[in-house]
């Protein structure tokens, strides 16, 4: 089994997350793709904007019924800060057998070495870094600890960008799916 594994703040979840999956579910010929919200991201803490739990929901109503992804709340059922290590720690016990590929952006690798042991990280899965059209592609090494740069589509939206729209009274169609921004809308978030 091939399980990617994308973690992350998705505060709010957006197309630009979704387009990234679709294209990491491809690319790395998946057979499933977790999204994984942080309760707390060591590195963000403070900085979020919804809940955790409201979090979850969007990334659910984001995922919707495509049967490619599915939505795991480990780390906000463990709460506290939300570290990587523990979570593919946790991945690696439910999915021994699985080759795990954990999705990252390349903006958040600038900042790797200050995560929670990432020595045992990239023992535990290998990396695929989310990169901007024009980076080249590099090959997967055999075994956990590699890395693969993924080149994804060059959407221009960030989830900040969202939360100051909505801040500002301007629309955020297109941005979200029509069922994250009426979530958005009902529970009032990010005004």
């Amino acid at each position: 089994m091939r399980l990617g594994i994308f973690g992350g703040s998705f505060d709010p979840p957006h197309v630009g997350h979704l387009l990234a999956a679709v294209d990491a579910f491809e690319a790395l010929s998946l057979d499933t793709l977790i999204f994984v919200p942080a309760a707390v991201q060591p590195l963000k803490a403070g900085m979020a904007a919804a809940s955790a739990h409201q979090r979850l929901a969007m990334v659910r109503l984001l995922v919707g019924a495509d049967t490619r992804f599915a939505v795991d709340p480990v780390e906000i059922e463990r709460a506290g800060l939300s570290y990587t290590v523990d979570t593919l720690e946790t991945f690696a016990q439910r999915f021994p057998s699985a080759e795990r590929f954990f999705l990252v952006g390349d903006d958040a690798m600038t900042a790797f070495a200050a995560w929670k042991a990432p020595q045992q990280i990239m023992r535990l899965a290998h990396l695929a870094i989310l990169r901007r059209p024009g980076a080249a592609a590099a090959e997967s090494s055999s075994g956990p600890g590699g890395t693969i740069a993924l080149s994804t589509r060059l959407v221009d939206v960030s989830s900040t960008e969202i939360r100051e729209r909505v801040r500002t009274g301007k629309s955020i169609r297109g941005f979200v799916p029509e069922s994250v921004a009426s979530f958005i809308e009902t529970e009032r978030l990010y005004r």
